[in-house]
C-alpha cells in the first residue's frame, strides 16, 4: 500500500535539507589563478566573487588591458572550479533521503542535485 503521509514527510525532510544545504553554499570556496599567479580570484558556492588579489607589478598604465583580461580569466576559472564542490556538497547534505522516497513516475528529484 502507498504510504502518502510517509512520502509527504520524506519530501518535507528532503526540502528542508536542500534549503539548509543551499544556504550553506556560501561557506564553500574555490580559488583560481591567471597569469602565472599574478591574479587570484576566490568565489563561494553561491558563485559570488569574495576575494581578488592582483600582483602590484601589474599596475602600470600600459598593462591595464592585460590586468583586466587576467582578472576575468581568474574569476571565470574559479567559478568553473566551484561547480564540482557545489554538486558534492548538495549530494552529501541530502544523502540517504532519496532512498526513502517512492519511485513516482514523472517526479525526478535528481535534477535538484545538479
Amino acid at each position: 500500500m502507498f504510504d502518502t503521509l510517509g512520502m509527504i514527510g520524506k519530501l518535507k525532510e528532503f526540502q528542508t535539507k536542500m534549503k539548509e544545504s543551499q544556504e550553506s553554499l556560501g561557506q564553500i570556496t574555490e580559488s583560481a589563478e591567471a597569469g602565472a599567479g599574478m591574479v587570484k580570484a576566490t568565489v563561494n558556492g553561491r558563485k559570488q566573487v569574495i576575494g581578488l588579489e592582483i600582483d602590484p607589478d601589474l599596475f602600470k598604465a600600459e598593462d591595464r588591458e592585460m590586468v583586466q583580461d587576467l582578472v576575468v580569466a581568474a574569476i571565470n576559472r574559479a567559478i568553473e572550479n566551484i561547480e564540482d564542490k557545489i554538486k558534492d556538497h548538495l549530494q552529501k547534505s541530502t544523502e540517504g533521503l532519496m532512498s526513502g522516497l517512492p519511485n513516482i513516475p514523472g517526479l525526478d528529484l535528481s535534477k535538484l542535485m545538479k
